[in-house]
This record gives C-alpha cells, sequence and structure tokens, in this order.
C-alpha cells in the first residue's frame, strides 16, 4: 500500500491486513473525480493481492453520469459498479453481486437468523467489554494490548479512531468481545459529520455493553469530561470498571493525588474497581480479566424471590420506615442489569430506598454493578 506520513503507514498496515483476510475487497472510487495516482498505486497493489476485487464507482448520482464509470476501466480490475452511497443508488446491486462473489459457507443460514433475533452488534453468549474515554487517553492501545494483535490503528493524533471496531478474545473463562470506540468529546466540538456520528456509535456501543472500561489518562488527572462519560456509563446502566492509564509516568505525590480525586470526582459510580496500569507496556492489564469476568456474571444474576424478601424482611426490622412505610413483597423483575421492584403500603422517602438499595447489594455481593429500584404503590 502507498504511504507517507507515520499515521499513512500504520493505516496500510490495517488496510493489509484486512485485505489478507477478506474474501472479496470492495475498491470504492470517486467517479466526479477520475482515476488519480492513489487510484493506480492502489489499484497496482491489489493486482498482487491475488483477492477478488469489486470496483465500486461512487457519487454516481444520476443516469447522465453512469458513463464516468468506464474511465476506470483502466485500474484493470474489471467492469465498475455505478452507485450513490449518499443517495443509495444502485446499492442493491451491488449487494446482489456480493452475494454472488462471496463464497457461502455452510451454517450461514443460521447465523443470519440468530443474529436477526438478537438484534444489531450482539452475539450469543458473548459478553461485550466496550473501551471508552476522551480522545487520546490509550484506549486503541489498550484495546490492541487485549486482543493480542494491532486492529486498531494507534497514534497520538486525537480522533484516530473514528467507527467502532470489535473483536472476539478467546479466555480461559470464555470468548469475551471487546470493543474500540471512538474518542469522546463534548459536544460544542464535535465540529465533523465524521466525528459526529463516531460520536453517536461510541454511545450505541455502551448502551449495548455488558461492562465498560472508562480509561482516564493518569498523567492528566480527572476532567470534568472524564466525569461526564461516567455519568453516561452510569445511565446507561452498565457496569463501570475505571482504567487509571498511563501510571507508570506518574511519581508518588501524583499518585496520591490521583487516588484522592478519584474519590471525590468519581464518587457517583460508588464502588466501581480503579486498575491502574500501563497499557504500553501492558504492566498491570493482568488484573483487568478476573475483574471482568465478576462483574459480568453479576450484571447477568437472577437471585430467587424468597432471597429477596428475606433481605427486605431483615432490612426493614433493622431500620423501620418512617411513618408507618413498608414493602410488602419483592422480586427481582429483570437483570442486565438486576432491577428489583417493591410492593409498598404508601410512599417511601428515597433515602430509605436507597437504604434498601445498599441492603441488597451487600446482601447479594452485587459488588459495583449498577442496580435498579422500582417502586410500586399498592392500590387503595
Amino acid at each position: 500500500m502507498p504511504g507517507g506520513t507515520e499515521l499513512d503507514g500504520k493505516v496500510s498496515r490495517q488496510v493489509e491486513s484486512a485485505v489478507k483476510e477478506a474474501d472479496l475487497v470492495l475498491f470504492v472510487v470517486d467517479s466526479t473525480v477520475g482515476v488519480l495516482d492513489d487510484d493506480q498505486a492502489i489499484a497496482k497493489w491489489l493486482r498482487t493481492s491475488g483477492k477478488e476485487v469489486l470496483v465500486v464507482s461512487n457519487k454516481v448520482d444520476t443516469d447522465k453520469r453512469e458513463f464516468d464509470k468506464w474511465e476506470f476501466l483502466s485500474l484493470g480490475l474489471g467492469e465498475p459498479f455505478p452507485v450513490s452511497a449518499l443517495h443509495g443508488r444502485k446499492a442493491g446491486d451491488v449487494l446482489d453481486e456480493i452475494l454472488i462473489r462471496v463464497p457461502r459457507r455452510e451454517g450461514d443460514d443460521e447465523v443470519e437468523v440468530v443474529v436477526e433475533r438478537q438484534g444489531p452488534n450482539r452475539t450469543p453468549g458473548i459478553p461485550r467489554v466496550s473501551i471508552v474515554g476522551r480522545p487520546n487517553v490509550g484506549k486503541s492501545t489498550l484495546f490492541n494490548r487485549l486482543v493480542g494483535q494491532d486492529r486498531a490503528v494507534v497514534h497520538d493524533m486525537p480522533g484516530t479512531t473514528r467507527d467502532s471496531i470489535d473483536t472476539v478474545v478467546e479466555t480461559p473463562d470464555g470468548p469475551m468481545m471487546f470493543v474500540d470506540t471512538a474518542g469522546m468529546r463534548r459536544r460544542s466540538r464535535v465540529d465533523e459529520s465524521t466525528e459526529y456520528y463516531s460520536f453517536v456509535r461510541a454511545l450505541r456501543a455502551v448502551d449495548e455493553s455488558d461492562i465498560a472500561l472508562l480509561v482516564i489518562d493518569a498523567t492528566e488527572g480527572i476532567t470534568s469530561q472524564d466525569q461526564r462519560l461516567a455519568e453516561r456509563i452510569d445511565a446507561s446502566g452498565s457496569p463501570v470498571v475505571v482504567v487509571l492509564n498511563k501510571w507508570e509516568m506518574l511519581n508518588a505525590d501524583e499518585r496520591a493525588e490521583i487516588d484522592i480525586e478519584i474519590g471525590r470526582k468519581l464518587f457517583f459510580v460508588g464502588d466501581a474497581p480503579v486498575l491502574k496500569m500501563s497499557a504500553l507496556t501492558g504492566k498491570g492489564v493482568q488484573k483487568l480479566r478476573p475483574v471482568l469476568q465478576d462483574s459480568i456474571e453479576q450484571y447477568h444474576r437472577r437471585v430467587p424471590t424468597r432471597d429477596v424478601n428475606r433481605v427486605i424482611a431483615r432490612a426493614q426490622q433493622q431500620q423501620p420506615a418512617p411513618s408507618g412505610g413498608r414493602v410488602l413483597y419483592a422480586l427481582q423483575g429483570a437483570s442486565d442489569p438486576p432491577t428489583f421492584t417493591l410492593f409498598v403500603n404508601k410512599e417511601l422517602p428515597p433515602t430509605y430506598l436507597r437504604y434498601l438499595e445498599r441492603s441488597i447489594r451487600e446482601g447479594f455481593e452485587f459488588g459495583s454493578v449498577p442496580i435498579k429500584i422500582r417502586v410500586r404503590k399498592r392500590a387503595e
């Protein structure tokens, strides 16, 4: 692949890796500008790759522009397919051609049905771990460290990761999917359409996750944007693990100051695990796997109704609710996150509900996993 800067070289290696693994390569060209030198260089490289290539001539918005595609025959990769990605024009023709050219594998139909039932970006039985944080805090470096290969481009230019990248990794506890997301900034600073949609996809990845790793640059401390991201993860109901990256670059005084900041600025995430590591060198990364496994198990956990009522009864006996309030019956109505429904005789004050939530958390050792409490008042 032709390259120039260090970043270009890293992107080129990603492209080469993707082409090597592909059954079919879609080579997208711009019909409005014609054949460029870079197009020629890429086509020359693709012809030596041994892979089947489909040339897609983009920005063909009208029938009159379809003749522009013939210029790309000079690339030596066959007849181009004219499309308009913006308007979806003739996208179906390209999809039909892909289905013809890509070899079908045994079990393709079954996989398609399962994915449709599970929803977008879900793989049945495999927990999803999203890696989120501000731009340039080391998310992609940690992602590559966890998956054991350079799937994400790592560069000191903020915003290098534009889309969510996921990889399934086999661990001693079974397969686990890690998702590297684009760096999240304040909305006022998301000024490019590409960056905006990257931001939206990153938020969607958090909502679809079983657990989120909030990566913080320890050398910069806990910023207001780190706080907002932690609040966003907490609101999604996903468990959070705080990762203090670049820990090896701090001296003793700076480390003590960060410990104080964690308790003061991220108090709302409760007992969320805080791991100190270096994604670059790998020091401390081994602590992550057991923490992830425990949090995921608690996130999906179901508690028998009789045990829930036993814990609630003991809590009410030790500390009765004010003004004659009482929980008559309780059950766990859902998991992911654990959600408990309390049937009460009258409205209970928020402070007492927090006491009951803490009793449930301690009684069943939910740790840092978020717990939702729903209250239903008995009909008069």
